[in-house]
């Protein structure tokens, strides 16, 4: 029998309320309407009938609906149910998209070199799906020559207009001038395909070894002949 031993839960003033539905021996209401393992509709049926239908299918009783009148209960395993519910839920998070602002900060006057560098920096993000705060820092006289930002940050945006775009246009903020650029491609797209890439080469690598094992063997047999 595996109807639950747990007596009901006596008002706990100040204490918090448990999420968990009501299973078992801890229901207690005079009737329920009764879903069956399979989801079948059995109807409106006793509380002791349920219990007894319960046992019989070596199940148990869950409350799916308190609220419901009657209050809809359903006869599952709940230890198995919740043990597929935590792991869809893990699941669901490990997959969540979470929106990530990079930054990168570059000087009016940045050179050839560094320009690059940074530019590969804006590329990587926008290729995880991430957006990118630009900064152009003015120093000293720079402050008085504001075009040189803005013609620096409408290159910078040409130069990525294939992974990105323009989602806040540049505007001076204090000594400093910022815009933000956006990704084309969503969060969840860029980390499925980063799933799938390094899936492809870890089979890329796996299938080497076992040419560079072919190949030993066709030595070996070389070399007996």
């Amino acid at each position: 029998m595996r109807l639950s031993a747990r007596q009901p839960v006596s008002p706990n003033r100040g204490g918090s309320i448990s999420a968990e539905p009501r299973i078992n021996d801890r229901i207690r209401v005079p009737e329920v309407r009764l879903v069956g393992p399979s989801g079948e509709q059995v109807g409106i049926v006793p509380l002791a009938k349920a219990l007894e239908l319960a046992q019989e299918y070596d199940l148990d009783l869950v409350e799916v609906a308190a609220n419901a009148r009657p209050p809809v209960c359903k006869l599952m395993d709940y230890g198995k149910f919740k043990y597929e519910s935590a792991m869809k839920a893990r699941e669901a998070r490990k997959n969540q998209a979470h929106t990530v602002i990079k930054e990168m900060k570059l000087r009016p006057k940045i050179d050839p070199h560094d320009y690059d560098t940074k530019k590969g920096h804006v590329v990587r993000f926008l290729k995880q799906g991430d957006k990118v705060k630009i900064t152009i820092m003015f120093r000293g006289r720079e402050q008085s020559r504001p075009e040189l930002g803005f013609r620096l940050l409408q290159r910078l945006a040409s130069d990525v207009e294939e992974l990105g775009f323009i989602e806040s246009n540049p505007k001076q903020d204090g000594r400093n001038m910022i815009m933000v650029l956006g990704p084309h491609k969503k969060k969840t797209e860029a980390m499925a395909e980063a799933r799938e890439a390094q899936a492809a080469r870890k089979a890329e690598r796996q299938g080497g070894g076992q040419l560079t094992a072919e190949a030993d063997e066709d030595a070996e047999g070389s070399a007996e002949a």
